[in-house]
């Protein structure tokens, strides 16, 4: 198999400052702090203010980004923003994020994976990296879930928080960087996560809002069943066809939906305990801002250094799931 010839070479991310904890969600439904840290690790989420949305998040991140790799908006080849929260249904929220930054040379588009969206748009952006077309290539995860989470519904308005993370990906040495991937899709699996309505197949109307079709809908159980199954078995499957072992990761960069999927995966992987990075108890489930966002968490704590394994691992609606194995290259 080919190998990649794309790094990520810098991170970083914003979350909005407003916290809403779970002592705060004991006043709007029917729940309670030990309910929501027992079954999903969540201790609080960060929500966006009104009148701004995903756009917003993924330029504060990329403006980080620019600033500490001292790289002008111009220098910019492409842009990659992944989201199932876009600002509007088109534009693309990669071009507004173009406009706000001021990346004139570039040009961009939107992924739509849900939670595995960061994931797969990395690996589109690779392509880009490793075919010799361009040498600046920026992919954003960015969410803005409190927009479609229904807060009278106890079984997900507990799950979700806002925030975006963004990454630079640069040629490197092909032993380097992003070394192997696997990424898997199961439509089968659409009915039991998914925003009903604001599509084609179901425009907005009185009727799908009267019926809060424009919300979040999962069967918590299903899912949760799938995803701690998924992104465990992908992750040691990608793993095992490169030679390693849990002993050889530096550390798992997980999608942060749920504690007992990333205690899963964790298990399955045979991966010292101490080499998974867990934020879900500060952020909730941010959709296509959790890999990047943890990720700038663990190079701001050192956990990662240069030459290290890294894995990235997601699951989500789609059903999608996937995993990338990275060799630290900073």
């Amino acid at each position: 198999m080919k190998k990649f010839t794309a790094a990520i070479t810098g991170v970083s991310h914003y979350v909005p400052e407003k916290r809403l904890t779970n002592a705060d969600l004991e006043k709007i439904v029917d729940t309670s702090d030990e309910w929501i840290r027992t079954r999903t690790g969540i201790q609080e989420r960060r929500i966006l203010d009104d009148g701004l949305g995903a756009s917003f998040m993924a330029t504060r991140a990329l403006e980080q980004l620019l600033e500490q790799k001292s790289l002008g908006p111009e220098e910019i080849d492409l842009i990659v923003v992944a989201t199932v929260t876009p600002d509007m249904i088109y534009p693309a929220t990669a071009c507004l994020v173009q406009d706000q930054i001021g990346a004139v040379n570039a040009w961009g588009f939107d992924l739509s994976a849900a939670c595995c969206g960061f994931l797969y748009a990395l690996i589109v952006g690779a392509q880009f990296v490793e075919s010799g077309a361009h040498k600046n290539v920026v992919v954003i995860g960015s969410d803005k879930m409190s927009s479609v989470v229904d807060y009278t519904d106890k079984s997900t308005c507990v799950l979700f928080g806002d925030g975006a993370g963004a990454v630079l990906l640069e040629p490197c040495d092909e032993k380097e960087g992003i070394l192997d991937f696997i990424l898997k899709v199961d439509g089968s699996g659409g009915d039991f996560l998914c925003q009903p309505a604001g599509g084609s197949l179901r425009p907005a109307s009185h009727e799908t809002v009267d019926a809060k079709l424009h919300y979040v809908k999962q069967d918590g159980a299903r899912v949760l069943k799938f995803a701690s199954s998924s992104m465990a078995a992908v992750s040691a499957d990608l793993l095992e066809r490169n030679g390693l072992t849990g002993e050889d990761v530096t550390l798992l960069v997980p999608h942060q939906a749920n504690k007992r999927i990333i205690d899963a995966t964790v298990r399955r992987m045979k991966l010292p305990s101490d080499r998974v990075i867990i934020n879900i108890d500060k952020y909730a489930n941010t959709t296509c801002g959790t890999i990047p966002i943890a990720l700038n968490e663990a190079v701001e704590q050192e956990r990662i250094k240069k030459g290290d394994y890294v894995v990235l691992a997601s699951a989500g609606a789609g059903y999608t799931w996937g995993s990338a194995l990275l060799k630290w290259v900073y």
